[in-house]
């Protein structure tokens, strides 16, 4: 049986707008016609490295290995900052040094990283504020026709990690933060299940949200449980806490943002 055809993914926070995207997708289809190429999302918040780890780490294992996943938020580009390679879970991941891959490398103990720095593999241009076009896609496409990784560069062996929040305990409660905001408006904290498990064994099995001027008494299984008055929390399909309001926009509702506390009671 042939191989498989080999899948390239994208994550950026272009948008659609502009010609950023089809100048990549341009790039890689001009080294590897045969790659497929798979949109994760083109909408992640201008410079959020925060909402594109999260995002990656939320989907990155429901694809096939040896897929080449190309993550580009990247506010310090044209600086010192290194382009990284990395191997992982059975497959590639290939952005910026940034932090972007905070979440990915504390869940992959394995994972093995390289830098983008062999000019064999990337575009000479001009000027030196795209490199989701000029080193990020090239690499992936080279990766896709069987370039070893150990020939992009070097082995680095101290990629940047930004500070993750962690939910704390302050004495009998649990604080975590709101770290995205879907496209539904939905609030997602950074307390997961386990942590959600842990609080009740530790107070009696009950849980109270409290998150700005609301309070959320307990959790629903399901956002038809929820309604439009008044927020409502569950468990997402990420095994997240998240805070939403029934058919409705819950980060303008409430007034709420990215970086707001969010308390279990």
């Amino acid at each position: 049986m042939p191989d498989a055809r080999p899948l390239i993914t994208l994550l950026t926070d272009f948008g659609e707008r502009d010609s950023f995207v089809a100048s990549m997708k341009g790039v890689i289809l001009s080294i590897n016609s045969s790659v497929a190429i798979v949109d994760l999302s083109h909408q992640i918040a201008s410079h959020q490295i925060q909402e594109a780890g999260y995002f990656l780490k939320s989907c990155y294992y429901y694809f096939p290995e040896k897929t080449i996943h190309v993550a580009v938020v990247d506010p310090g580009v044209g600086t010192e900052r290194r382009a990284l390679l990395v191997s992982a879970a059975g497959s590639f991941f290939v952005g910026p040094d940034n932090g972007l891959f905070t979440e990915l490398l504390e869940q992959e103990e394995g994972a093995k990283v390289w830098q983008v720095n062999n000019p064999q593999y990337r575009l000479e241009t001009i000027g030196s504020t795209f490199d989701g076009r000029d080193v990020f896609a090239p690499a992936a496409a080279w990766l896709s026709k069987g370039v070893p990784p150990t020939f992009f560069g070097p082995v680095v062996h101290d990629p940047i990690r930004r500070s993750v929040a962690i939910p704390v305990w302050h004495e009998e409660l649990l604080i975590g933060k709101i770290i995205s905001i879907d496209r539904f408006g939905n609030l997602i904290s950074n307390i997961t299940a386990r942590q959600v498990r842990e609080f009740r064994a530790a107070n009696g099995q009950t849980v109270e949200i409290h998150i700005g001027t609301y309070i959320i008494n307990e959790l629903v299984g399901s956002y038809s449980q929820g309604n439009r008055q008044s927020p409502s929390a569950l468990i997402n399909s990420s095994g997240n806490l998240e805070i939403f309001l029934q058919e409705e926009n819950a980060a303008q509702g409430l007034r709420v943002g990215v970086g707001e506390e969010v308390r279990l009671c």
